[in-house]
């Protein structure tokens, strides 16, 4: 039977990825990354564990859609020839439409999928804003924030973490939705780098959230329907 396997990379520094997943690297079959582009992957580099990623496949696809899915066929048909493993920033379980796809089209299909547990970087979030995630937070793509805020009808989620805002494009049509509901001179915070030495955590006005320098694939937002979070910070 086929056997593929699935691992995090954590939030960003290589101490928060578990020993588990350190023991799957280590195994003597093939690794394949969803991208290089990830701080951990330099400590991969450092290990001389050797790997392989899709990073080629975002240059051919259309849209994400088309990406997430040519990605998770072609683990699959990989796994048909042999065990493999393939990592993912952060957790498999947030934010990660390939292990969701990946868990659809291995049905009746003669696969193990094995998908272990990892931390992403919604904890470290957590330890930094002292939020407490069962009071109400809703996570949600950049490219969805939009789509959901006009099905809310008005209702705006206690706290909104919006990720994916990897791009100034991106973070301007984003600013321009959120906008429409909470206001122009709405607070937020804004987060880069989390769990990094470079790591940001600053509260700016929403207006001004294109306008940041430091706008990347590390870059997530944080707004609350009240400002009644506090900024606050754990090792």
């Amino acid at each position: 039977m086929a056997e593929l396997t699935v691992v995090g990379l954590g939030p960003g520094r290589e101490g928060l990825i578990t020993e588990e997943t350190w023991d799957v690297f280590r195994r003597e079959q093939p690794l394949f990354l969803r991208t290089c582009i990830h701080p951990t992957v330099k400590e991969l580099r450092s290990r001389k564990i050797p790997f392989s990623s899709y990073d080629s496949f975002y240059e051919e696809a259309e849209d994400f859609a088309s990406l997430y899915e040519a990605i998770a066929k072609d683990l699959l048909a990989r796994a048909e020839k042999g065990p493999l493993t393939y990592a993912v920033p952060g957790s498999p379980f947030v934010a990660e439409r390939t292990v969701v796809l990946l868990r659809e089209l291995s049905k009746g299909r003669d696969v193990t999928l094995n998908i272990l547990p990892a931390m992403s970087f919604v904890e470290v979030l957590c330890a930094r804003l002292a939020l407490d995630p069962v009071e109400g937070l809703t996570i949600l793509d950049a490219s969805d924030v939009e789509g959901f805020l006009y099905r809310m009808e008005g209702r705006l989620p206690h706290t909104l973490l919006v990720t994916q805002v990897y791009s100034p494009h991106v973070a301007s049509d984003l600013k321009l939705a959120l906008m429409d509901h909470y206001g122009d001179e709405a607070r937020a915070i804004y987060l880069h780098s989390l769990a990094l030495p470079d790591e940001s955590v600053r509260e700016i006005p929403l207006y001004e959230l294109d306008r940041q320098q430091d706008i990347d694939h590390l870059t997530s937002l944080v707004v609350y329907a009240k400002s009644s979070m506090q900024i606050g910070r754990i090792s």
